[in-house]
């Protein structure tokens, strides 16, 4: 029983040192601090972030409590190259997203289980929405917390998810016209750079934390390796190609 009790004590002196030390995702380590980063979100409130009152924090993590539109981070725009880190989880069946430059530029965040847009992969968790599809499905069970990263610098962009490198292309290649074709006919521009960053609010529960930016450096030059993305099944693709002619129709007009 002694034993037990000391065993008890022990434990309560780490997790007062760890709390005093700022362990947990919404604080920044020394490893952060040296490679430059700063944190958007506190862990406690939503100071510097823009909504209609239908975001909220709860345990931690910054939560969608109802309809209102998007969660904006008002601080400060997004630098034209970055790395970005975030945490997110959904629950069954949810859909949101990460929007970190002009136009459509989208994380997308997904149960890719249970919702329709986990059946094509260039709308699955961690594709660059209606563009590039991931090179897997990376994804954690639903109710876990997810690992995200996103990093650009000049015509390169980079998805991560839970540690794996899913999506990594350069848009000025000739090799990704097609995909690039589809963002544009979204709404997106390629060369589009100085949006908030900002949280979709699709209708579904969805939590984020740990979110942390940096500046990339001129002079840093990040690790490029080009990803192959999953295969789109045959009939999205037939559906893709009637979306871009009629929207090529529309334009001639």
């Amino acid at each position: 029983m002694k034993h037990h009790r000391w065993l008890v004590v022990l434990l309560g002196s780490f997790c007062t040192v760890a709390a005093i030390a700022g362990d947990g995702p919404n604080v920044l380590t020394d490893k952060d601090k040296k490679a430059g980063f700063e944190l958007l979100f506190n862990g406690k409130d939503l100071e510097g972030w823009e909504h209609a009152k239908n975001w909220a924090v709860e345990d931690g993590a910054i939560t969608r409590k109802k309809g209102g539109g998007e969660l904006t981070y008002k601080a400060k725009k997004i630098p034209d190259d970055f790395e970005l880190r975030f945490e997110w989880k959904v629950a069954k069946g949810s859909n949101s997203g990460i929007y970190y430059r002009p136009g459509q530029y989208e994380y997308q965040v997904l149960d890719n289980k249970v919702h329709a847009d986990g059946k094509n992969p260039r709308t699955s968790a961690a594709s660059l929405y209606f563009c590039m599809a991931p090179s897997k499905d990376a994804t954690k069970p639903v109710g876990e917390w997810n690992t995200g990263k996103i990093v650009c610098q000049g015509s390169i962009i980079q998805h991560w998810l839970n540690g794996v490198r899913v999506l990594d292309f350069d848009y000025d290649s000739p090799k990704w016209a097609k995909e690039v074709l589809l963002l544009k006919v979204r709404g997106g521009d390629v060369k589009a750079r100085g949006a908030y960053l900002h949280l979709q609010d699709h209708g579904d529960p969805v939590w984020y934390r740990g979110i942390k930016l940096r500046v990339i450096p001129k002079d840093e030059k990040i690790d490029h390796k080009e990803t192959t993305p999953m295969a789109i099944p045959e009939d999205y693709l037939k559906r893709e190609k009637a979306f871009v002619e009629s929207h090529l129709k529309k334009k001639m007009k």
